[in-house]
């Protein structure tokens, strides 16, 4: 039977269509930017966006007072489920963070049971109507929790990122129990530290197979070109300009940092710590800040749009996460604030502590001392303002180590690591 030119076009459109259909993938989460400009640390939604290139993902994010239902984004199909009634009652994500807010507020216990559950079935109602290939479940608990159900009901599989709160945190005996039956049921694990790795092997199971890849930074958007000498204007910075971002909760150390610039202003009198970032600790930070006398030099902030974070990133002299690990095991991951302050030529100071020596390397690239060292502290943050020479140094190096961590990077690997599952 002959074909003519225009069937025969149309038969191979058909064909081609249906080689480039992408696989489906639903995303769980309970960081996700909640609207525009939101200030909730946007890891997993730069990390999705890129991977929407790809694949076709589905967001599924806990609901917050004010935010919408359903939304499409940056080819993100986002899906907020409501956990708590009245919405204005759901505390339990987002401003700081689920560990803290339920240390801050045991009645939120109740609100974690109730994520699980009402997060089970919007995922499978989801996965269902849109017929999900793959879920990827970022923390081990409570994504992790809702990913392993789903698994057992329809037998849909899943992989699993760790952030580090999710392994360091959690240690009694019935978590490690469910950690280690979630990650066993895994098709990938990944994580974004070989600290983490480490402790899954040493604590869970030695024979799971954990790949590390860590988040990633945009290098068009932070990085040395967004000085902006408005910033030490508006808040009156005539001398050393010292920056700390983050949430702040107790295993980001910002206390051991503030009892430093006693230190600090003792010789530097106009230096000015500038505080960026939400948590339940602000208030006790702030009481301490007054007790100790150097409330004039340390301005809080409060939370900042991403956008609004190169600038300041770029324009000071130092920048310090002084992280540790928590009585109760609570530890850094690796934080994002260490990629950005280093994609923007930054000087790092921080401690040896999760996973931030994967990324800094003592000597080269910035500075690491023993957690909640005050003394230490001070006298390293001393010895870096008196010697401009060594933060250029450092400020050079950490442009050439930030390179692997670019986005564009890191998406790699997760491609690679996705495919073959679904």
């Amino acid at each position: 039977m002959k074909i003519n030119n225009y069937e025969a076009s149309t038969e191979n459109s058909k064909i081609l269509k249906i080689t480039k259909t992408k696989k489906k993938i639903l995303v769980l989460t309970s960081t996700f930017p909640r609207w525009k400009n939101d200030t909730t640390p946007p890891f997993v939604f730069e990390l999705e966006k890129r991977l929407a290139k790809d694949f076709d993902i589905t967001v599924l994010a806990p609901h917050s007072q004010g935010a919408k239902k359903y939304e499409k984004l940056e080819n993100l199909n986002i899906y907020r489920f409501q956990y708590f009634w009245p919405a204005s009652y759901q505390k339990l994500c987002y401003e700081g963070g689920i560990l803290p807010n339920i240390k801050k507020n045991k009645f939120l216990l109740i609100q974690g049971i109730t994520l699980i559950l009402f997060e089970f079935f919007s995922a499978m109602k989801l996965i269902r109507e849109k017929k999900i290939d793959l879920i990827h479940a970022h923390w081990i608990i409570p994504q992790g929790v809702v990913a392993l159900l789903l698994k057992k009901i329809l037998h849909t599989p899943y992989i699993v990122t760790t952030h580090g709160g999710d392994i360091y945190g959690l240690q009694n005996k019935i978590m490690r129990h469910v950690k280690k039956i979630i990650l066993e049921n895994a098709e990938k694990i990944t994580v974004v530290s070989t600290s983490i790795k480490e402790k899954i092997l040493q604590e869970i199971n030695r024979k799971i197979n954990v790949e590390v890849v860590s988040m990633g930074v945009d290098s068009k958007l932070f990085n040395v070109k967004k000085y902006d000498q408005s910033i030490k204007e508006k808040y009156n910075i005539n001398g050393p300009f010292l920056l700390f971002v983050g949430r702040l909760a107790e295993k980001k150390g910002v206390s051991f940092l503030i009892r430093a610039m006693q230190s600090v202003i003792k010789k530097f009198p106009d230096a000015k710590l500038l505080i960026i970032g939400e948590g339940t600790i602000l208030n006790q930070l702030k009481g301490l800040s007054a007790q100790l006398g150097v409330d004039k030099n340390i301005i809080f902030l409060g939370p900042l749009p991403n956008l609004e974070l190169p600038k300041y990133y770029a324009t000071c002299d130092i920048v310090v996460c002084p992280s540790i690990q928590t009585d109760d095991g609570d530890a850094e991951g690796l934080p994002v604030t260490i990629l950005e302050g280093l994609a923007s030529g930054c000087c790092v100071v921080s401690t040896n502590t999760g996973g931030i020596s994967d990324v800094i390397d003592p000597n080269y690239n910035g500075v690491l001392i023993k957690q909640k060292d005050i003394l230490s502290l001070s006298n390293t943050i001393l010895a870096l303002l008196y010697e401009p020479k060594k933060r250029h140094y450092y400020r050079k190096n950490s442009l050439r180590t930030v390179r692997k961590y670019d986005w564009g990077n890191i998406i790699q690997s997760y491609s690679r690591l996705i495919s073959p599952v679904t």
